[in-house]
């Protein structure tokens, strides 16, 4: 009759195996910590435990089991070692953007503000540097093109965060406080809709504030002028998407909308004197 294994030792194992199993199913929806590289690292870390194993009776399953994480990293060796290399070029352009702001806090008052000119041309003095095999290196390529298209498309909607104070470079937080304002809408209300919060969301906003006087200096720190310049840059920016919407819940209202501004528009220039021969 076989003797039974001792219940610690299969324990271990067990443990080992859930390791395993976390690693090669390693998700992540943090920007800067892909699930995919930690996983092979976790991998790695723990082929190169079972490697300092012992040869004896007790070790013939793990022994095993390090054949088996050892084919899998070996596998993905070079598409990691890519990952690898694409991760610090992401940092690289991070560190450039100064993102996330809690990593580069001011020294001091008389600490010169980074600058939206600044930004660009560091981002541009950076964009040459990364050249990887676009046909061998998939992660890197794949960077390479989306910071290529991003930048291209985007990268001056990203620079008026530098030049106004008080403007943060993302919406995380506001959007993590509405909601909050949300869940507390559907809780006191029972209902799953948060339309009031449309109309009287801002007000709610108010109440964060400790002091009247604290809220006005935050409200003050951007000019009158540079808040409407933003809402009009906004609502021209948001307009193609609410022109699609129109057209996907109404599509002869909203066509019609549209020809209707065309045609008021060909009014208005026919209106005007003509110019002047040069």
């Amino acid at each position: 009759m076989p003797v039974p294994r001792d219940a610690q030792l299969i324990e271990i194992e067990t443990q080992l195996r859930l390791a395993i199993r976390d690693a090669v199913n390693r998700a992540s929806r943090k920007p800067f910590h892909w699930g995919g590289l930690s996983g092979y690292q976790q991998l790695n870390g723990i082929a190169q435990a079972l490697h300092h194993l012992p040869q004896e009776a007790e070790t013939t399953y793990l022994h095993r089991l390090a054949l088996q994480v050892d084919r899998v990293v070996e596998k993905n060796r070079a598409l990691a070692q890519d990952l690898a290399e694409a991760h610090l070029w992401l940092g690289r352009i991070a560190d450039c953007l100064r993102y996330p702001p809690s990593a580069f806090p001011r020294v001091g008052p008389l600490t010169s503000p980074i600058s939206g000119d600044q930004v660009r041309r560091e981002m541009e003095e950076l964009l040459p540097h990364f050249q990887p095999d676009l046909k061998r290196q998939p992660a890197q390529a794949a960077l390479y093109h989306a910071w290529h298209r991003l930048w291209t498309k985007c990268g001056a909607d990203l620079l008026p965060c530098y030049d106004l104070v008080g403007l943060p470079p993302d919406n995380l937080k506001l959007e993590s406080r509405f909601e909050q304002l949300r869940g507390h809408q559907r809780r006191i209300s029972g209902r799953q809709s948060t339309q009031p919060l449309r109309d009287f969301g801002q007000s709610q906003i108010l109440f964060d504030a400790k002091s009247e006087a604290e809220l006005l200096v935050q409200i003050r720190q951007v000019s009158q002028t540079d808040y409407q310049a933003q809402r009009c840059r906004l609502a021209m920016a948001e307009e193609p998407r609410k022109n699609l919407y129109r057209m996907h819940h109404d599509p002869v209202k909203a066509a019609h909308r549209l020809v209707t501004q065309h045609a008021t528009r060909r009014a208005e220039l026919a209106s005007r004197p003509a110019a002047p021969p040069p």
